[in-house]
Order: C-alpha cells, then sequence, then structure tokens
C-alpha cells in the first residue's frame, strides 16, 4: 500500500514538471487573446443551459407535489409555476443573446 503511494507520488511529480515545462519549449509569438472566446462561449452556453433545466426540474417537481398535497390550490400554483418556468428559460435566453454578442464582436 505505501509503495503504490510512492509510485502515485513520483508519477503525479513527473505530470507537474512536464505541464510546467511546456512553456520553455514554445516557439514564435504568443497566440492572440481572441481564440479560446469561441469555447469559452460554449462552455458557458452549456452550464447555463444545464443549470436552467435542472432548476425546471426542480420547479415542476416541486409543482407536482404541491398539487398533490393541495389539489384546490390548482389556479395558484399553475400561475406561478408557469411564471417561474418564463423567469428560468429567460436566463437560457439573455445567456444566449449575451454569448451571441461577445463571441460575434471578437472577430
Amino acid at each position: 500500500m505505501v509503495n503504490a503511494f510512492r509510485t502515485m507520488k513520483y508519477i503525479f511529480a513527473a505530470l507537474a514538471v512536464l505541464l510546467v515545462a511546456s512553456p520553455a519549449f514554445a516557439q514564435g509569438t504568443a497566440a492572440p487573446a481572441n481564440q479560446w472566446i469561441p469555447l469559452a462561449a460554449g462552455l458557458g452556453m452549456a452550464l447555463a443551459s444545464g443549470l436552467c433545466g435542472l432548476g425546471q426540474g426542480k420547479a415542476t417537481a416541486s409543482s407536482a407535489e404541491a398539487l398533490a398535497r393541495n389539489p384546490g390550490a390548482r389556479p395558484g400554483i399553475f400561475l406561478f409555476l408557469i411564471l417561474g418556468l418564463a423567469f428560468i428559460e429567460s436566463l437560457a435566453l439573455f445567456t444566449f443573446a449575451v454569448i451571441f454578442a461577445v463571441v460575434r464582436s471578437a472577430k
């Protein structure tokens, strides 16, 4: 068990040295800063869409549970469910608009 930890320690140390040394062997000028903007935009949109999906699922589950507990409150629950889902979806749409504007201005 101790031998495995020692081996892993040496492997991680070697990987750290290789990752730190790689900029020393780079040639030419630095790449433009704009090359990472499309990747960051895609990751941002993926994160926003995923979290909006989780929020919508939680809102729907909570409203279904509330309806199961009190069916007489359906109109109020339905109104606030639709309002909440619209706000959650607007977050994803605003994120898309901002990312589109940033990527377009970077070109």
